[in-house]
Formats: C-alpha cells, structure tokens, sequence
C-alpha cells in the first residue's frame, strides 16, 4: 500500500466488519457479556471515534480506553512545579503545545504565561537549545514530556548541550514508558480485559518484545497496530483470532513502521541519557515502580530537578484531584467519560477541569469531539 486512501478502503473495511462479528459470535460474546479490548494509546482513541469505529463493530466487542495519553496521566503535581520553575524571572519556560492548558491546582502553564512568565511554546526540544544559544543570560528550560516515543529526541537534545557546553539549558523530566503501567492494571482484580491493541508509535522505538511479558505472565494477547481505520479493524481482528484459537502471542499488524527490534539508534540515546526512577506518580494510577525515566548523573547540569532543587530531588507534594473530576477512572477503563458527572458539566474543551479534555490524546476530548458524545449534555 502507497497512499492513505487505501488505508480507508469501505471494501476493505466491510470485510474486516464481518469477519470481525463472525469471531465475536465464535466467543460468544453479547452486548452484555462482550468482549474486552484495551486501545493502549490515545492516539487510537482518537482514530477509533474519528472513524466511528466504536459504532461500526458489533455490540458484543468493547472498546476499553487505556492510560495511553503522557498529558493525561501527569499528575497535577508535576504540573504545579513546572508553573514553579516557569515564574522565575531568570527563566524561559518551553513546552510542547498540548501541555500548556492542562489545569494544576491554581493555574496552567498557558494561565501562568498571561499572569506574566516566559513560557513558550515549542515544536522540538531543538527550538529550546536554540532559545538557549540566544539568551546566554536567561535560564531555558525544556518540558521533557512523554512515552518512549518523544523521549529520544530529549536525549539527543541533551547530548548536543552537552556537546556545546551550554550552561543554561535543562530539562524538567517527565517521560515515562509503557509497559510498567500496563502490568498494573493487568494485576488489577477489577479490571476485564481479554486483550490489547498496541501502541504503533511507541513500539516504533522500543519495538515489540516489551509486551512479551502480557501473554507470558497474564495469558492476553496484545497486537501492535497503526492508526488508520483498516489497520485498527484487521488489529482488532487479529487479536480476536487469538481468543478464538486459544492462543496469547505478541504480534506486529504495524510492521511497516515498527521493527520488532525497535529503533537502535533511539534505544542507545535513551539508554545514554537516562535511567529509571525507583518510583513516578501517575495520575490514576498511583506510583509506579520504575515507569519514569530520570536524567542519569553524568548529564545531572541538565537537569532541571537538580538545577532548581524541585520534584522528585526535593519534597514530594501530594495533590488531590478537584472535586468530583474521574480522570483516573477514564484513564483506567473503569469508566467511560460521559459517566464523570463533571464531563459537559464542570469540565469542557473551553474550561477542562481535567486532562483527558484538554489533550490532543485525551479519551474525554474525542468523546466530546466525535459525535455523540455530548447526548444529554447540552
């Protein structure tokens, strides 16, 4: 396949649709009693209500939206010692887009740049070694954000003001990786799940074997897929095909893009630069073993934790979620967004009280988003 129309073929689509309800009927499976399938990356979310996909396949498949979205599970916290770090006046602030109207306890970073600091918004961490090189006398930091997909990039960014020598450039570290939280909600005795669809951008860099664990230790079939509607239906299928046979393996749909070695070159950039840390917060979630990557020390005059004596270096700070906000529910797949009683209430895309609404990623901004999803709302 060469163009993306081929990728949206109805033909091609109608047929996946029926084989898909054939191995539904094959489970079983009903509208009350259906199967389960966790989308791991909000990207897919978003893909799966663009496409109405969610309406199309048969009522006896679930879709169940998983913490795949780095914005939505950063816990306000985090958000909070950014602001911090961002209202120093020595301090130009850079962040990717999506970050700057999450909500922390009292403002967001887009709120703090209008009350007067210098938070600016990047396209790459490249654009911040630039704004470093330019302002010798100011202190540029970078909002490291981001799965395993983003995090190269950061560490190549590193390495170049390492190389340079530049003294006024850091980064305020906050990637985290996949499976750690994965194998959590797995050990979660309340969650129903019978199988997942991979994350295609993230398995680009760290490839397949990752997710080995899933049908080693829990028995679950998992599918790495791409994002266009005909490769989420053939993933899904796929990971049907599975239960049907009474198999659990890792397979690769999205083999065009993502090597089952992942991206070497990435993995020894991060491997570089980075170490796990023994413990990172994740909204929803908890702390997490292991599941956030921190700046190793050979590098520690980039990092902005060490730089400014803030987040994990310093004393923890436990933040409550607002009042009646389920984000962590969403995120975990116990409830769907419109079961939040702030969702088009309290929290909308004009004034989120949550994450998941303000994110390019975010479960609750494609239910508002795609249709449907404001049916008793407005």
């Amino acid at each position: 396949m060469k163009y993306v129309d081929e990728f949206r073929d109805p033909k091609a689509a109608q047929a996946l649709l029926k084989a898909i309800e054939g191995k539904v009927a094959d489970l079983g499976a009903t509208q009350e009693n259906p199967v389960h399938i966790m989308e791991i990356c909000g990207g897919h979310t978003h893909a799966i209500f663009r496409h109405g996909l969610d309406k199309l396949t048969p009522p006896g498949l679930e879709f169940i939206h998983g913490p795949g979205c780095p914005v939505c599970v950063l816990p306000m916290s985090r958000v909070d010692e950014c602001i911090e770090i961002a209202e120093r006046p020595e301090v130009i602030f850079t962040t990717f887009g999506d970050a700057m109207r999450v909500p922390g306890t009292k403002k967001s970073l887009i709120q703090a740049k209008a009350d007067g600091a210098d938070i600016r918004m990047v396209y790459s961490p490249l654009d911040a070694l630039e704004l470093a090189r330019r302002n010798p006398d100011r202190k540029v930091v970078f909002f490291g954000l981001g799965f395993e997909t983003t995090t190269p990039s950061t560490a190549l960014a590193i390495q170049q003001a390492s190389c340079e020598g530049l003294k006024n450039f850091s980064v305020f570290c906050n990637h985290i990786t996949v499976p750690p939280p994965i194998k959590v909600l797995l050990d979660d005795p309340h969650m129903v799940l019978d199988g997942f669809v991979g994350p295609g951008h993230v398995s680009m860099v760290i490839g397949t074997k990752p997710y080995e664990f899933i049908p080693r230790d829990y028995g679950k079939p998992i599918v790495v897929a791409g994002f266009e509607p005909l490769d989420l239906l053939q993933s899904v299928l796929m990971v049907l095909v599975q239960l049907s046979e009474g198999r659990a393996e890792v397979e690769n749909q999205y083999a065009r893009i993502v090597p089952d070695e992942g991206n070497p070159v990435s993995i020894a950039a991060i491997e570089d630069v980075y170490e796990p840390r023994p413990t990172f917060e994740w909204r929803g979630l908890g702390e997490i073993d292991a599941s956030g990557l921190r700046i190793r020390s050979k590098y520690r005059a980039f990092d902005a934790e060490e730089v400014f004596d803030i987040g994990y270096g310093a004393a923890r700070r436990v933040v409550e979620e607002p009042e009646g906000c389920a984000c962590g529910e969403v995120m975990t797949g116990r409830i769907k967004p419109m079961e939040c009683p702030q969702f088009g209430k309290g929290c909308t895309p004009e004034m989120p009280l949550g994450a998941l609404m303000v994110s390019s990623e975010g479960a609750c901004a494609a239910y508002w988003q795609y249709g449907g999803a404001r049916q008793g709302v407005d």
